[in-house]
């Protein structure tokens, strides 16, 4: 990301100056013309030593716990009255966060120089997603801003919770999986090659599973670099392939197969989807622009693929709901709650209730889950560590009793 200046005219004729972050000259552009800005002049600026930060990449971007609890002070304080420039001042001396507070200080610096709440947000991405953004602007352009404000904090502590629910549950089980990886690899890279010599005086046949415990600890001492080196190869390969456009689509498409883990992204993203549309929706956004900013929103790249060709439907004429249905990617009953609501003229309030609903299936399904994982990596576990104590133990079992 860089940061580029612009110069642009104002609708009164006067110059209106400012900066934006994005990756290209080009991404600048089309950032500035959302925001309904034509610039005159547009170029990347340049880089003095103090724009280099040597720190690590850890809470470079802010923690959404603490947007949390900004946007809920900030709704709160504006729903009392506190006018924005006090507001903004309070909350940038109450945050914790360094990152955090050089955003809130820039915004404020630039609201007090006259610009807007949300073009000043705008140029903090690692704070304020397009979604915040827009709903500011939303607030803004119709006059209710504390209203927009107290929904906007009940979405992203929603946001906040479905997050927390799927992080804590897949926890446990990679924890788990890494103990057992790291105790096989101890294990026949430690101990194995110590009873080896042992095994040797072994007139009889050896089992099975001994030989094949043998043959893995036997090659994985001999191969143990190149091993090493091909493991950091696969997972710099694999990072790096995940950050291209298609690696992240492919990615995306297996984890949507995937026997149980696939229909909870599908949840996931169906209800961020039904509740920020909604949000936007209410807030007197239009419908193109609320499935634009939605579709930027959701963490799976094929249904943010899905939902922008049905920008381009709707563009033509088709209905929300048909423009979804079209593609047999979404639940049906997804598909039928926003018939019912474009039917009424009252999609956003039936969206709102489709996004509780598979928020509370994503609760359900994640408590499930842990519950059944639970045994299942015991019993692997379990198995792994009978399987080497069997092909240990046998051998040696029948040297002592020749002894």
């Amino acid at each position: 990301m860089a940061n580029f200046t612009y110069t642009a005219k104002k609708k009164d004729g006067s110059p209106q100056k400012g900066t934006v972050v994005a990756e290209s000259k080009s991404a600048a552009l089309k950032a500035l013309q959302d925001r309904g800005i034509q610039p005159l002049v547009i170029k990347q600026a340049r880089r003095s030593i103090r724009d280099f930060n040597f720190k690590l990449p850890i809470g470079g971007k802010v923690k959404t716990r603490e947007l949390v609890v900004f946007t809920r002070q900030f709704a709160t304080m504006m729903n009392a009255g506190v006018p924005m420039i006090r507001t903004l001042s309070t909350l940038r001396d109450q945050t914790e966060s360094d990152t955090f507070k050089e955003c809130i200080s820039d915004v404020l610096s630039k609201v007090e120089g006259g610009t807007q709440l949300s073009e000043a947000m705008s140029e903090h991405p690692e704070a304020f997603s397009k979604v915040y953004v827009n709903m500011i602007r939303a607030g803004e352009e119709g006059g209710i801003l504390d209203q927009i404000s107290e929904r906007l904090a009940d979405q992203v502590e929603k946001d906040s919770q479905i997050k927390g629910k799927v992080k804590s549950a897949m926890i446990y089980p990679a924890v788990i999986t890494l103990v057992t990886i790291g105790a096989f690899v101890f294990i026949m890279v430690s101990i194995i090659p110590k009873l080896a010599s042992i095994f040797q005086q072994f007139e009889g046949e050896l089992p099975l599973q001994t030989k094949i415990m043998l043959g893995i600890s036997n090659f994985m001492v001999d191969n143990g670099f190149f091993l090493g080196v091909l493991a950091v190869i696969g997972i710099i390969a694999f990072f790096r392939f995940k950050r291209t456009t298609k690696g992240k689509y492919m990615l995306d498409q297996a984890l949507l197969r995937l026997p149980i883990f696939g229909k909870i992204i599908m949840k996931v993203n169906v209800a961020r989807f039904a509740r920020t549309f909604s949000s936007l929706s209410s807030a007197g956004v239009s419908v193109l622009d609320s499935l634009y900013v939605t579709s930027g929103a959701l963490s799976n790249s094929v249904i943010r693929s899905k939902i922008d060709e049905s920008s381009e439907r709707i563009k033509e004429g088709e209905s929300i709901a048909g423009s979804l249905e079209v593609h047999q990617l979404f639940p049906p009953l997804m598909t039928q709650m926003a018939s019912v609501g474009e039917e009424t003229g009252q999609i956003d309030v039936v969206l709102e209730k489709v996004a509780q609903f598979y928020e509370e299936e994503v609760d359900r399904v994640m408590s499930g889950l842990t519950s059944i994982i639970e045994p299942i990596l015991i019993l692997v576990l379990g198995s792994m560590v009978g399987l080497i104590v069997a092909s240990v133990f046998g051998p040696i079992t029948s040297i002592t009793q020749q002894i």
